[in-house]
């Protein structure tokens, strides 16, 4: 399924927010007006999952400074996610909240759903439209580095407000090098 510029399809789901200490509903229309990191990951009580949050809890800060908000999506349970948040050392950081997706729908209407009914290691930067601007599916075992999207978003805000102008490899921060694509640079890169 080819995602990028797609409207991330609606939802309404049960999530577990460690800010409140309590179970919150979030809604696509939640999302709609800021910039959005979902990063879907296999399982609660595994073992690279928690790695990967505590690293998006670590550059938590970097993306809310950008108007970002982050949140993780697995396919279980908000009461699991909470149980997960009061047992593991790592959990226990997160500020941002845990979605449950335990009907699966969105998992599956995203095409992330994997043949032992789990989601796929995919993190989705969506724009404050809900279209779908960056995709990123990792192997199960293959775990993700959050910091990335941090640029990702610097870059997708970036090209969102400069129409016709391009964000090349390497791009960091406004003032980098940028490209305006046209005929001009045919064959000149």
């Amino acid at each position: 399924m080819a995602f990028i510029g797609k409207t991330l399809p609606e939802f309404k789901l049960d999530a577990y927010d460690p800010q409140k200490d309590d179970f919150i509903t979030v809604s696509s229309e939640d999302l709609k007006g800021k910039w959005t990191v979902l990063l879907f990951y296999p399982a609660d009580f595994t073992f690279v999952c928690p790695t990967e949050l505590e690293d998006l809890q670590d550059n938590y800060a970097a993306l809310k400074d950008l108007g970002a908000e982050v949140y993780g999506v697995s396919v279980d349970t908000h009461f699991v996610h909470k149980a997960w948040h009061d047992n593991s050392d790592r959990i226990s950081k997160l500020e941002y909240p845990l979605i449950s997706d335990s009907n699966k729908d969105l998992t599956r209407e995203l095409d992330i759903l994997d043949e032992t009914g789990k989601a796929q290691r995919a993190t989705f930067v969506i724009d404050p439209e809900n279209v779908i601007q960056t995709v990123e599916i990792n192997a199960d075992g293959i775990g993700r580095k959050a910091n990335v999207n941090i640029n990702k978003v610097k870059a997708g805000k970036y090209v969102a407000e400069h129409p016709g102008e391009a964000c090349p490899a390497k791009w960091e921060e406004e003032g980098d090098d940028i490209l305006t694509p046209g005929l001009d640079l045919v064959g000149k890169l």
